[in-house]
C-alpha cells in the first residue's frame, strides 16, 4: 500500500472538514447525495464519451497502481543484466537460453529471445523501440481519462448548482423546501472542483509518473540489450547502467 497516496487525500479530506468545523459548519452539510450523483456520472459520463471503452476500463483499472506499494526493481535488473552481460562474454550470447527460462515478463523474454537468436542490435533497438512506442501510447491513453475527468468535474459541479438553483425556483412557494434545493446548488460546485483538484488530477499525475518509470525501466533493459548484443565488456554494460539505477 502506498501510504503517501493515501495520506494525502486523508489530509485534504481532514483540512476541508476541519476547516468547516472551525466556520461553525455542519459536517453534514456536505453529504449531498444528490450533487455527488451528478457530479460522479455526468464526469464519467462525458469522460465515456470522449475515450475509447477499452482505454476508459484500462484507466480506471489503472487506479490500483496509484495506491499500491511502490516497486523500484531497477538495481534487481541491473544486477541481472550483469549476469547476462558476464555469462555472455564467457560462454556466448547463445548460451543465455538458461536465463530466458528463469524470466515471466514478457518484455523481457523477448529482448532476451531476440539476442539469443542473433538478431542484430540494430533490429534489437529497432523491434524493442517499436514495442516500447505502442505500450507507452496505450497507458498515456488509459491515464488521459484522470486528467479529462480534472478537466470536466467542475464544469459538470456548476451544472449541479444550476440544477440545484432551478430546484429552488421552482419551489419559492415552499420555504421549507428551499434550503435543500440551495444546499445541492452550492455543494454540487464544491464535488465538482474539490473531485477534480484533490482526487483526480492528482491520480492523473501520479499515474504519469509511474508511466515515465516503466518506461525509463524498460530503456534501460533495451541499451544493456544493444550494448551485450553489439559485443561490449561487462565493466561498459555496468557503466551504462549507473544512469538509470542512481
Amino acid at each position: 500500500m502506498d501510504w503517501s497516496s493515501l495520506s494525502g487525500i486523508g489530509i485534504a479530506l481532514i483540512g476541508i472538514l476541519f476547516g468547516q468545523a472551525i466556520e461553525g459548519g455542519h459536517i453534514s452539510s456536505l453529504l449531498q447525495p444528490a450533487a455527488f450523483m451528478i457530479v460522479l456520472c455526468g464526469t464519467f459520463g462525458a469522460v465515456l464519451l470522449q475515450s475509447n471503452a477499452k482505454s476508459f476500463i484500462a484507466g480506471i483499472l489503472m487506479v490500483r497502481q496509484v495506491f499500491a506499494t511502490p516497486i523500484d526493481d531497477r538495481q534487481a535488473i541491473a544486477k541481472r543484466i550483469n549476469a547476462w552481460s558476464t555469462f555472455a562474454r564467457k560462454e556466448g550470447i547463445f548460451m543465455l537460453e538458461s536465463f530466458l527460462k528463469r524470466e515471466t515478463e514478457p518484455f523481457i523474454i523477448k529482448g532476451l529471445r531476440l539476442m539469443i537468436d542473433g538478431t542484430p542490435p540494430d533490429k534489437i533497438r529497432e523491434i524493442c523501440a517499436i514495442d516500447m512506442h505502442f505500450y507507452e501510447i496505450q497507458q498515456r491513453n488509459a491515464a488521459k481519462i484522470w486528467n479529462a475527468a480534472g478537466g470536466y468535474a467542475p464544469t459538470v459541479g456548476i451544472l449541479g448548482a444550476v440544477l440545484g438553483l432551478i430546484h429552488v425556483m421552482e419551489n419559492l412557494s415552499d420555504p421549507s423546501r428551499l434550503g435543500g434545493g440551495i444546499a445541492v446548488a452550492f455543494v454540487a460546485t464544491i464535488y465538482g472542483v474539490g473531485l477534480a483538484n484533490l482526487v483526480f488530477l492528482p491520480i492523473s499525475n501520479k499515474l504519469k509518473a509511474l508511466i515515465q518509470h516503466e518506461m525509463m525501466r524498460r530503456e534501460m533493459l533495451l541499451n544493456a540489450w544493444v550494448s551485450i548484443a553489439n559485443g561490449d565488456h561487462p565493466r561498459i554494460v555496468e557503466e551504462r547502467l549507473f544512469a538509470y539505477v542512481r
